[in-house]
């Protein structure tokens, strides 16, 4: 959760006073850490060499929770794979230098060009979420010739324990093929001309806090992959998904990442298949924060409004998810005015979106001043990459971080591209 450190000018990150980012770049600002980033990859990768699994596992980030391309970048370099749900998220991956035979792509909803597109690239595998889904994908691969390479993303029915929008393994969800149904639809692709069967997908959810959910999960992926091997069908790769959570409030317990893995890898011990994990919150979430200023301070009957210059179209997921980010206050700010300590109240963190959702955090006890510098932390997960335009507002500029340099990695956004594409009737 704490990305950001006190210094002698106030919070920063590595090197980086946050007053000197907020100066250079404006208001309101992504900043991510590098040092960080590489820190939550190498959790995974250590994980997995102290168990003697590394030489034959892949860890492949997921790309929707940020998908910038400094970030995707750094984790080819760091050897990892992605996991793609869009043709937009696989053009984003080979554009930053990721390797299309390390690519993984999920979702319920694959058009039958991001099928061709992702064919075309020699994608690793198609997480394949239903019957319908794979006789597209065989009538789309024999068009072009080839075959198409498949897991069946296999829906255990277990309860992931997390908010009902990210728990994606019940049998309620949309997402998967039915535990009952799996069998009997791998025999029907094993059949096919057009696909090749390589392995087993399961993914049951987001912000996972406790291992228990995702290793009864793999038991019941084990067993489903030892009848396939009995009936004829060996596979060969076994893909666990993601999931684990970070660590938003203090008193929040968030597993290490070998911690969270490690009931899944005993069971994985001594088997054949190669392994695929597909992390993303968890490699991202704490590595990045969201930079705003304080404009107005409205003291009201009720309540005490601190109103920022960022909003839910930058950060969606207070309300969507009526999620929780720790707001904490720069510090050091020659923009910020007055010489005495300002008391402190209970603020409704808001920004300026005329929607009543439109708020960064609730109740929250701090002593500001307008026009000072807030860091809401925990963003680097499902920030940006779910920021829109909404009120017709530019979104924000993203930094890189790396020790004392700073990297501008997206530029903000002009006001007038944000009609560029549109035209007045004749």
């Amino acid at each position: 959760m704490s990305l950001a450190a006190m210094g002698r000018d106030g919070l920063q990150v590595e090197a980086v006073p946050l007053s000197v980012l907020a100066a250079r770049f404006g208001t309101p600002c992504y900043v991510y850490s590098r040092a960080a980033l590489t820190a939550a990859y190498a959790a995974y990768r250590d994980a997995l060499q102290a168990s003697g699994l590394l030489d034959r596992a892949l860890i492949c980030y997921a790309v929707k929770a940020n998908s910038n391309l400094a970030i995707l970048n750094l984790f080819a370099r760091l050897g990892a794979g992605f996991d793609i749900v869009s043709g937009g998220e696989l053009a984003r991956v080979l554009a930053a230098g990721g390797r299309a035979d390390q690519i993984v792509f999920s979702g319920v909803g694959k058009s039958r060009a991001e099928m061709r597109a992702a064919l075309e690239a020699g994608i690793h595998c198609f997480n394949v979420e239903s019957a319908s889904e794979l006789d597209q994908l065989s009538e789309v691969a024999g068009s072009v010739g080839r075959r198409a390479p498949v897991s069946l993303r296999v829906n255990p029915d277990v309860d992931a324990k997390t908010h009902p929008y990210i728990s994606t393994g019940l049998k309620t969800a949309k997402f998967g093929v039915a535990f009952g149904e799996a069998f009997d639809l791998y025999r029907r692709a094993a059949s096919l001309p057009h696909i090749a069967v390589k392995g087993i997908d399961c993914h049951i959810g987001s912000q996972l806090l406790d291992p228990a959910p995702a290793a009864e999960a793999a038991d019941k992926v084990l067993a489903l992959v030892d009848r396939l091997a009995a009936a004829g069908i060996a596979l060969e790769h076994i893909d666990l998904g993601g999931g684990l959570g970070i660590q938003y409030q203090a008193d929040e317990p968030a597993p290490a990442a070998a911690d969270y893995l490690a009931p899944m890898l005993a069971k994985l011990a001594g088997r054949r298949e190669k392994l695929i994990f597909e992390p993303g919150r968890s490699l991202v979430g704490n590595a990045g924060l969201l930079l705003t200023r304080v404009e107005v301070l409205k003291h009201g009957e009720a309540k005490h409004f601190a109103v920022v210059d960022a909003a839910m179209n930058d950060l969606m997921r207070p309300a969507l998810y009526d999620a929780w980010h720790e707001i904490a206050r720069v510090g050091a700010d020659t923009a910020a005015t007055g010489t005495t300590t300002p008391e402190a109240m209970t603020y409704e963190i808001v920004g300026p979106v005329c929607e009543s959702g439109d708020f960064l955090g609730h109740d929250r006890q701090l002593a500001l001043r307008e026009g000072e510098l807030l860091a809401i932390l925990s963003a680097g997960a499902y920030g940006m990459a779910m920021a829109s335009n909404y009120n017709s507002r530019p979104r924000a500029a993203e930094v890189m971080v790396d020790g004392q340099a700073m990297h501008l990695i997206r530029r903000r956004e002009e006001i007038t591209e944000l009609f560029a594409l549109e035209s007045v009737l004749p």
